[in-house]
């Protein structure tokens, strides 16, 4: 099993101790160490590589948001807060989960899984090229090519600078950000509805509030300044 560096940062020792305790059940985790202070995390990390930043934003000094800013090769951050109204501005910092504290053993699962997910695609995606016909795309998988219609892609999910083609029976990593591949002409079908997410017109079948339904129950997050463009959708 492949292992991740990670390090801890809280000026919180028992909030410090406690996302240690949790995270020390997971093997894939090598835990550098946990500190109390960005300063010290900025000089742990120039001196090894790290995979992932478990980070709180309310320290003295430096806090977490402009800690990241100045460790944005990290890969993966995690934000473990007790301040909510910061999650938008966390993620504009290349975030891939923010939670709010009290830290819950269950929640740490969910954000593992997210973390195990991302870094295992990130490495895949680094292989991929990717082709088009007129009603397909290929990715090319080290010496195999994968060929999918686009007509059986339900939706694309952003994941950084990669991008999820989820079909019914399978997700396919394509090393390109989702702006991207919606200005592609072969994608012309799609709707951005989230700042993560587009999905395949056809596929639509009821639209609320806050999310839209595909086809086989799926749900995607609709976001406020995405609704608009479903105005064709509506009239349709």
């Amino acid at each position: 099993m492949k292992k991740y560096n990670c390090i801890i940062v809280d000026d919180d020792l028992v909030a410090r101790l406690k996302v240690y305790s949790i995270a020390r059940n997971y093997s894939c985790l090598n835990i550098i160490g946990h500190y109390a202070s960005a300063e010290k995390a900025i000089e742990i990390a120039e001196n090894q590589p790290i995979d992932i930043l478990f980070l709180d934003i309310d320290m003295p000094k430096l806090n977490g948001l402009e800690l990241r800013k100045k460790l944005l090769e990290i890969p993966v951050c995690v934000f473990i807060t007790s301040h909510p109204e910061h999650a938008v501005e966390s993620f504009e910092l290349d975030t891939l989960d923010f939670i709010v504290k009290p830290l819950l053993p269950n929640r740490f699962e969910q954000t593992m899984k997210r973390i195990e997910e991302y870094l295992e695609i990130k490495h895949k995606a680094q292989l991929f090229e990717t082709s088009f016909g007129d009603d397909f795309i290929y990715i090319k998988d080290g010496y195999d090519k994968i060929k999918i219609k686009l007509h059986e892609i339900l939706y694309i999910e952003a994941l950084k600078d990669y991008s999820l083609l989820i079909t019914e029976n399978k997700r396919h990593c394509v090393f390109s950000g989702i702006g991207n591949l919606l200005k592609e002409r072969h994608f012309q079908n799609f709707i951005r509805v989230h700042r993560s997410f587009a999905v395949h017109k056809q596929f639509i079948e009821k639209v609320s509030s806050q999310n839209v339904t595909l086809f086989n129950s799926i749900s995607i997050p609709l976001g406020n300044s995405f609704k608009e463009n479903l105005i064709d959708f509506y009239e349709n």
